[in-house]
Order: C-alpha cells, then sequence, then structure tokens
C-alpha cells in the first residue's frame, strides 16, 4: 500500500468503537454540512467488549485496523488521524454553578469568561468528589456550558458586555481513567493517532438533534449492545447527559438461555424480529435444527425489552426533571420491534412524539451513493461531524511535552483543562509551600515557614503563560510540574540563637539546644544575664625612699623671688556635638499583598522574588485547594515566574472564595 495518498488536513476519518461491531467513516466538509465519501463496518468475532468498555484491547485494535485498511483501500488514502468518542457504565455528570464580581465599566473579555467556566467545573468536580468517587481517578471529559447570566440577566454569550456580576452554569461530565486509556492504547495499537475525542452521547447529539432544533426540549436515546447513552437539551443548550447499563444485550442474552443458542445466533433471531418472518430457523448449541416461532420469540423479549424502557424513562426524567417535548430513539437497539411504544408507554407520552432517529441527519450530512438514514450511524457520523464542522472545535492534535494530548472537547479548553485531562492536579500546578512548624515560645504563638515550592513551568510554543491561556490548534506545551517546598525544620539552639544563655525547657522537660523541634511544642526559656565583666587590675603604688639628712653647707645667695604669673581664666565649657544616627535602611522588596504592605528581606542567593515566592504569604490552603488561583500583578494575571518589583500590588485569591 505504499502509493496510498497521505490524509489531507481536512479529511475526516472517524471510528465508532461499539460493543457489538466498529463503524468507520471518512467525509470532507462541503459548505456547512459534510459529505460522507465512505462507511465500513465489521462485527467483533467474540466479545471483546463490555457495556461500551474495551476488554480485550487486541481484539478491538486488530478489527479497526482491518476497518481502516478496507477504507484505505477503496479511498487510495492512508488514513493515520482518527476521531472517537468514548463510552462507560461510570460516565458521572455533575452540574456546577460559578459568579464573578466584575468591573462595571470594561466590557467582558475571553479571559473572564474562561475564569468564570472554569471555576463552575471546579464547583462540580468538588461536588463529584463529596458523592463519594474520591477513590478513583476521574478524567474530565468536558463540559456544556447550560447558561450565562449578567446581573440576573439570562445571555447567550457574555463577551463585550458590561456588569458588574457574572454567572454561569455547566454541566460537567466525567470518565474513569482506565476507560480512556483502554481506548487510546486500542488506537496506538492499530497504528492510529487520536486526533479528538469526545463522548458518545454528545455525538449522537449532533447527529441527531442538530442546533437549530435545540430551543426544544428533547431528548436523544442512543441504544447500543452494551450501554444506552442519553442527551438531553432545550432553549439551544445541551443541559445534561447520562447512561444506562441496560442495552440491546440484555435482549439477546435472554434470547440466548431461552433457546440454548449462542450469542451470535440469538443476535440474528432478535434482527429477523419485525422482518415478517413467522419461523426463524436456526441451529442450539446442541447442533440440533430447529424452528422458532417469532411470536415465541416476542413473549420472551418482554421483559428485558421492559427493563431497557423502564431503565430509558427513569434517566430522561431524573436529568430532565420534566417530560421532554420529543425523544429521538437512535442506535442499533432502536430498531427492536415494539421497544418505541413501550418507551412511550412508560413516559407516557404520544408514540408519534417518540421517533426513531435517522430524518435529520441530512441537516449535517449526505452522501450522492450512499444511504445514511440508519439510526445505527447516529454515533459514527456524530463525530464525523462534530470534527468536521468545528462543533467541538477539537479536530487538531496538541503536543504535551512532546506526546500528542489526550483531548475531549465541548468547548474553549484551557491550559488548565488539558493539564487536568492528562493526569495532573492543582498541586502539580500551583505547588504547595513546605508545612510550617507552629510553636509556643515564652506564652507567645510562633510560625516558621516551611521552604517554598519552587514554580511549575508553564509555556505554550515557548513563552510563559498562565493556566487559564486558551490553547490553539498545533500548540505545543511544556509544563514541569511545581516542585513543592520542604517543611519547616528547626533545632532548639536554632530557635533561640546564638546570644542566648541560660535554661531552656521543652514540653517542660530541660532538654540540651541541640534538640529538634516538632509540630506544637512549648518552649519556655529561663535567661540569665551573662557574667559582668571583671576591672583590669590596678597596679599597687610605688615605695617611698625615706630622706637622709645631709652634711651642712656653705650660705649661699638668696635667689630673688619671681612673682606667680596670674592662672589663667578657665575656657568656656564645650558641649560635644553628637553626629546624627543613620538608620541603614534593609534590604529588600517591598510589595502590596492582598491590600496589605509586605516587606521581603533579602535572599541570601541574592535571587529576586517571583510571584510564586509570595503563595506562602496568601493565607490559602493549598493542601485542600479545588478552585483555580487569580495571580494578579498591578491589575494584570501573571505567571509564577513573573519577577516582583518594588511596590508591585499582588492580588493572589481563590476564585469564587469571597462569592
Amino acid at each position: 500500500m505504499a502509493d496510498l495518498k497521505v490524509q489531507e488536513k481536512d479529511l475526516i476519518f472517524a471510528l465508532d468503537i461499539g460493543t457489538r461491531s466498529v463503524v468507520g467513516v471518512v467525509g470532507k466538509p462541503v459548505g456547512d454540512r459534510l459529505e460522507v465519501l465512505d462507511v465500513e463496518m465489521a462485527e467483533h468475532g467474540k466479545r471483546a467488549m463490555m457495556d461500551g468498555q474495551i476488554d480485550d484491547i487486541r481484539q478491538v485494535s486488530a478489527l479497526a485496523r482491518s476497518v481502516t485498511e478496507r477504507l484505505e483501500k477503496r479511498l487510495g488514502v492512508r488514513l493515520e488521524r482518527v476521531c472517537v468518542a468514548a463510552a462507560g457504565r461510570a460516565l458521572r455528570t455533575q452540574t456546577g454553578s460559578f459568579s464573578l464580581e466584575l468591573p462595571g465599566e470594561q466590557p467582558i473579555d475571553p479571559e473572564q469568561i474562561s475564569r468564570l467556566e472554569a471555576g463552575a467545573v471546579s464547583v462540580a468536580e468538588e461536588a463529584l468528589q463529596k458523592d463519594g468517587d474520591s477513590r478513583r481517578q476521574m478524567f474530565l471529559v468536558g463540559y456544556t456550558v447550560v447558561q450565562y447570566r449578567l446581573d440576573n440577566y439570562p445571555l447567550a454569550n457574555l463577551q463585550h458586555h458590561s456588569g458588574r456580576k457574572a454567572e454561569a452554569d455547566v454541566v460537567a461530565t466525567f470518565l474513569p481513567e482506565e476507560v480512556v486509556e483502554s481506548l487510546y492504547a486500542a488506537m496506538r495499537t492499530a497504528g492510529l493517532q487520536v486526533a479528538s475525542m469526545t463522548l458518545e452521547p454528545i455525538a449522537a447529539m449532533n447527529a441527531t438533534i442538530p442546533a437549530e432544533l435545540r430551543l426544544l426540549n428533547l431528548a436523544m436515546v442512543d441504544i447500543g449492545a452494551g450501554t444506552t447513552d442519553i442527551a438531553l437539551c432545550r432553549e439551544g443548550s445541551v443541559t445534561g447527559y447520562t447512561m444506562a447499563t441496560v442495552a440491546g444485550d440484555e435482549v439477546t442474552e435472554a434470547i440466548m438461555r431461552a433457546y440454548l443458542v449462542d450469542f451470535k445466533t440469538a443476535e440474528q433471531i432478535k434482527r429477523s424480529l419485525g422482518t415478517g418472518e413467522e419461523q426463524i430457523r436456526c441451529r442450539n448449541i446442541l447442533g440440533q435444527e430447529t424452528r422458532i416461532a417469532a411470536g415465541d420469540v416476542t413473549q420472551v423479549i418482554q421483559a428485558p425489552m421492559d427493563r431497557l424502557a423502564d431503565a430509558i424513562a427513569q434517566q430522561v426524567l431524573d436529568v430532565n426533571g420534566v417530560l421532554p417535548s420529543a425523544v429521538f430513539l437512535a442506535g442499533g437497539g432502536s430498531k427492536l420491534c415494539g421497544l418505541r411504544e413501550r418507551v412511550a408507554e412508560k413516559l407516557e407520552m404520544d408514540e408519534n412524539r417518540v421517533a426513531i432517529a435517522g430524518n435529520n441527519f441530512a441537516m449535517s450530512v449526505f452522501s450522492d451513493t450512499l444511504e445514511l438514514e440508519k439510526p445505527e450511524y447516529a454515533t459514527p457520523l456524530g463525530i464525523a461531524i462534530s470534527a468536521g464542522l468545528g462543533l467541538l472545535n477539537d479536530s487538531y492534535i496538541v503536543l504535551l511535552n512532546g506526546h500528542p494530548a489526550k483531548l475531549f472537547r465541548n468547548g474553549v479548553l484551557t491550559l488548565r483543562d488539558i493539564l487536568l485531562m492528562n493526569g495532573y492536579s492543582y498541586g502539580d500546578m500551583m505547588g504547595k509551600t513546605g508545612k510550617s512548624l507552629n510553636l509556643t515560645l515564652d506564652g507567645k504563638h510562633v510560625v516558621l515557614r516551611g521552604e517554598p515550592a519552587v514554580p511549575a513551568v508553564l509555556r505554550i510554543n515557548g513563552e510563559d503563560v498562565s493556566i487559564t491561556t486558551v490553547v490553539h490548534a498545533g500548540d505545543q506545551i511544556q509544563f514541569i510540574p511545581a516542585r513543592h517546598g520542604a517543611p519547616a525544620s528547626r533545632s532548639l539552639g536554632e530557635l533561640l540563637g546564638p546570644d542566648f544563655h541560660g535554661q531552656a525547657l521543652v514540653n517542660n522537660d530541660p532538654v540540651p539546644l541541640d534538640t529538634p523541634l516538632k509540630q506544637g511544642d512549648v518552649v519556655l526559656t529561663l535567661q540569665t544575664p551573662p557574667p559582668a565583666p571583671v576591672p583590669p587590675p590596678v597596679a599597687p603604688p610605688l615605695p617611698v625612699t625615706p630622706t637622709v639628712p645631709s652634711a651642712p653647707v656653705a650660705p649661699v645667695e638668696p635667689a630673688p623671688v619671681v612673682p606667680p604669673a596670674p592662672a589663667p581664666k578657665p575656657a568656656a565649657p564645650v558641649t560635644p556635638v553628637t553626629p546624627p544616627v543613620r538608620t541603614a535602611q534593609p534590604k529588600g522588596l517591598r510589595v502590596i499583598l492582598n491590600n496589605a504592605p509586605l516587606f521581603l528581606p533579602a535572599k541570601e542567593n541574592g535571587q529576586p522574588y517571583y510571584l510564586m515566592d509570595l503563595l506562602e504569604y496568601s493565607e490559602i490552603d493549598f493542601d485542600h485547594l479545588d478552585r483555580p488561583v487569580c495571580l494578579e500583578v498591578n491589575g494584570e494575571e501573571k505567571s509564577f515566574q513573573y519577577e516582583l518589583r518594588e511596590q508591585d500590588v499582588v492580588r493572589i485569591s481563590v476564585l469564587g472564595a469571597d462569592q
């Protein structure tokens, strides 16, 4: 196949990895629709998927490779980039709401909208953890903005508007990390590079209910073999996703048990229903040829079909809250004879308001040679439509540290979103200052700070950025996680200093000065004054020699007496002049942090201070951080590596903490 052409940039290759089959679609955007050039489907030889999740990676990748090669041969193109969608029985959705106070005179910009949405997603994540999923590593699939509000007034788009308070409600969707990893592994083994990933209900919704119809309150139910995916919309927005683990396989397994046939034969019997055949010929596991009345099979499947309809009705009402205006049934399971009527009955709706999907596909796709209006094509066509028509804005590759990043797209992605989607946490992005050591010294509370964290490296295309920077097609991200600072550590002697003289007690016990201190220690000191200085020794007086009388001498003429000179007048007293004392200005950096002055002494190594150094002074509990952190200097958002300057005005706060 050396003569195959290279896959063009706008040639979309989508694979729907289903429980029962793999469907490949190749198409190309033409105007506002996607022209489908070819479709290929192949069924698994044995059960390689369980409830929508890959069980046998090697078997799934082999079938995906086979479908790909058939399409390549017919189209003469080497297909290397693939768009896929994930489903899984552990799919979880969670709502979140968030608000921001705004300067009323300035128009809202995309960065503020990104912060608003990020805050709402964080609220949803926090709620999900409280629901009991904290033991599993959950993967943020994506989110949909349900509603914006500006000063309590609903808007479809906040950009360029001005107001005092902006709010956003989102529906965030999560999957266990193993579901995502298995899908990526299967595509790598098949020799394909994942160009984009979304959720199956998002994809099926984009094919079944185009955006023009979403002003109505509608439900899309995609019934596969292992899972039933559900999406709902109203007032122009997708309002929720959910799923049921009851699906087409429940019906097939009932036929297996009733007639002692293998799974493949049971599937053939199920598909024969509704075709007009009154007798269905088959061979059971005992090797016996038998004829089964279609009416008898219909009775056998009533119980599992009833459970399926019950599950659909319950999930639709739970997520939507009220009865929808209409329901579209998609997927291969939607063709099960009698299911449409049973769903209408369970929802207490008019049968005419429950329809089989396919009639609306032509609004988004077309083909001159292929019949596309089949409900089982909802997901594969939806994957291709979503990527090809830019509905997910994600048919591109973003490199994270040199490797393609795992991307789920349902709106604008920021650097923060991508890092979270690829297994990093807020701690990796922000770092944590080492744990402080809290002591009591002579009745006073003393806090010894831990070492500051080493800032994370956040770069896009070689330039330093913030975690709210929007990522675009072809961007190359370099990310080095922050390194946590060491906890505070001091000995008793280091705490008291070299000039301490006396005895010290730690928790009422005398201990040597080299004793390491522990959290909560109580230190009492008994200082003694240093010894008084010893005066220098005084020299003894010199001995006095007695005068010995001498022999008499001859008289001598007395010398003339000279009167004493008058004593000089005493000088006026001189007042000593004390030179003015000059107070040395301490070396360091002065900034304003969260409206309070802060002095930072000069670092011993002479290095400058960075914005990251102030995190330990912000009083934010980074050990339990669950929301984005705003880093601003002089009113502008800055990265961790920003070098602080004298009198910078810094704001470090958790988004929404003051709401």
